[in-house]
């Protein structure tokens, strides 16, 4: 199952809602919503928005997974900085030090 498809089969089981409720609230079949979910298919953007909206989160989140909420953000701030600090310069080190101590960066 697709990414995007775990993640409306996680949110749906969170609200409580069906795949019929959702697929109402966004106009469209349930059919697509069920294509969404297996991986099938993706949404297309103004689609991807409307279900966004009815389930209470973001498109980013949706399609890439980035999270909605601060302790989440910086979880994901941290795995970014890890996944990339060995081709970093070391000014863009010293940039994100500095924005982390609140300095500026010039």
């Amino acid at each position: 199952m697709a990414e995007l498809g775990k993640r409306l089969k996680t949110l749906l089981e969170q609200k409580q809602m069906s795949q019929k409720d959702l697929a109402t609230a966004v106009g469209c079949t349930e059919a697509a919503i069920s294509h969404y979910i297996k991986g099938d298919r993706v949404p297309r953007a103004s689609v991807l928005t409307k279900i966004a909206i009815a389930l209470d989160t973001t498109s980013d989140y949706l399609m890439e997974g980035i999270p909605t909420d601060v302790t989440g953000e910086l979880d994901y701030a941290k795995k970014l900085i890890a996944r990339n600090v060995t081709q970093m310069s070391k000014s863009e080190k010293r940039a994100i030090i500095n924005i982390l101590m609140g300095e500026d960066d010039e």
